[in-house]
């Protein structure tokens, strides 16, 4: 391993038992006058290298859930603690420079920008978080090929298929790697062979790299494809929360 990957691999030695912690997590919004509980005492535990699937009926506080973990939003009271380092009451510019090193995102919309290649797409959390041109370069290459992309790397996002740029959103989520990976119903928008092959990508991509996934999903049949389940119903976690 180069000096130069060395600066975009991270490690979760000596962070605890868990990579994500929740504890006694509320998230309340003001709408109007009303005040709406998205999360309701949250208590989670989620082990190195797990691959888990959050499901629930629409309006369980799953999306929140994952909000809260990725530090796009932050909780109204209780601790958000990811490999060791509790984010919770993190600064703007804190929480956003431990994102962009510790979380990767792959949502149902892809979010790639139009006017750049798949590689460039893949490349531009490294060149924004300031690591060397030629090792970023070299990373999303690699990356690009392990999700069967590796002959489309000058390819803009209009040349590609649905399928195709969800697996350069990916390999663009796994550029810093990051040893969390959050999935926001990744494969909504695909038609249901390509759906099948994403997921099982996604779930071999972590499990080969050790990173852990809380995956969203309305989808029972993909949910009970992963190791571990999270049950959420009415802001709270009711099955699977604390499992080792």
């Amino acid at each position: 391993m180069s000096e130069h990957n060395q600066q975009i691999e991270h490690s979760t030695a000596n962070v605890g038992q868990y990579s994500v912690e929740l504890r006694d997590v509320h998230k309340a919004y003001k709408i109007g006058n009303e005040e709406v509980e998205a999360l309701r005492g949250v208590n989670l535990r989620i082990p190195h290298g797990s691959v888990v699937a959050v499901i629930g009926k629409s309006g369980a506080g799953k999306s929140t859930l994952l909000h809260i973990v990725g530090t796009l939003d932050r909780p109204t009271s209780g601790q958000v603690i990811l490999n060791g380092t509790d984010v919770s009451g993190m600064s703007d510019q804190a929480a956003s420079e431990f994102r962009n090193g510790s979380v990767g995102f792959v949502f149902q919309m892809n979010n790639l920008l139009a006017e750049f290649s798949a590689l460039e797409n893949v490349m531009l959390p490294g060149l924004i978080a300031g690591a060397p041109k030629a090792a970023v370069a070299e990373r999303a290459t690699k990356l690009l090929g392990a999700v069967g992309l590796g002959s489309r790397l000058q390819h803009r996002p209009g040349e590609l298929s649905g399928g195709e740029q969800q697996r350069v959103a990916i390999a663009r989520a796994l550029i810093m790697a990051p040893p969390i990976l959050l999935a926001d119903e990744p494969t909504g928008n695909l038609d249901q062979k390509t759906s099948h092959e994403i997921q099982e990508l996604l779930i071999n991509v972590c499990v080969a790299n050790k990173v852990t996934m809380i995956l969203v999903t309305h989808d029972l049949d993909l949910a009970k494809r992963l190791p571990a389940q999270v049950v959420m119903e009415d802001g709270r976690v009711i099955e699977g929360g604390g499992y080792s």
